[in-house]
Parts: structure tokens; C-alpha cells; sequence
């Protein structure tokens, strides 16, 4: 399982020009899920980025964690995509819907998470504060 995690002063996603969600301070995380990944693995990268210390503590260092902030969580099976033989990325690495789809909802309850529409063509905005990104993989 890979999450792109990035910290923003807000995001929303919309599909079809409808926003879906949209949040405040806190952060985003892009999720893709593998064959191999079951509820141990979404159970710890939840956990995982509910414990990242990436927002600024009294002093302005990266010493806090998520806290009561908001996350917005979208799927991303582009996490998976492999372009080391040409230019037109493979995607076989990504797990299947049926096998995808309970684990992204797993993870976004386990973070109270906005959520996007699983499998749908999103539009996510963000502005990124920092920038703070960072690539997780359980």
C-alpha cells in the first residue's frame, strides 16, 4: 500500500464539476493499494499517517501530529503505475476494484477522512502549505 501524503491549508474534490468534499487545515492523502495488501497493511498506513509529526509545534518546528485536523482521502491507482520500459506506464501492480475498494474505505474510516468516489474521474484541488510531501509504503 502507497500513500502520497501532502499537508494543506485546504482541499476539495470534485467529480463532474460537483464538489464532493472538501476540507479545512490538514492533510491529503492519495491511496494506492497492491495485490498483496488486506486489512493489516490499511490498518497501519491509517495509523501511520494519523501519527506523522508534519504540522508546526509552538516553536514552528514539524513536531505535531494530525491531531482533530481533517483529512481528505482519494483513491489512486496511478500510485502503482510503472513506466520503466517506455512511456506508457503499466498499472498491474495495482490491485482490482473489488479487492481496492473495501480496503480505501477501511482506511478512510479509520482516519474520519472526506472521501472522493471511488473509481470515479476526480478533480482534486489543494494548496499545498509548506509544501510537505511525503510517499508512505507498508
Amino acid at each position: 500500500m502507497r500513500a502520497l501524503v501532502q499537508r494543506v491549508s485546504g482541499a476539495s474534490v470534485s467529480v463532474g464539476g460537483e464538489e464532493l468534499a472538501a476540507i479545512g487545515p490538514g492533510l491529503v492523502v492519495l491511496l494506492g493499494i497492491t495485490h498483496g495488501d488486506g486489512p493489516a497493511e490499511a490498518d497501519r498506513i491509517a495509523a501511520k499517517v494519523r501519527a506523522l509529526r508534519v504540522f508546526p509545534d509552538a516553536g514552528g518546528r514539524m513536531n505535531e501530529p494530525l491531531g482533530d485536523r481533517a483529512v481528505l482521502c482519494v483513491s489512486q491507482f496511478t500510485l502503482y503505475g510503472d513506466a520503466r520500459r517506455g512511456n506508457r506506464p503499466a498499472y498491474v501492480a495495482a490491485a482490482p476494484p473489488e479487492q481496492a475498494e473495501p480496503l480505501y474505505e477501511r482506511v478512510c474510516a479509520a482516519l474520519g477522512a472526506a472521501r472522493g468516489r471511488f473509481g470515479a474521474h476526480m478533480a482534486v484541488a489543494l494548496v499545498n502549505d509548506g509544501p510537505v510531501t511525503l510517499l508512505l509504503e507498508v
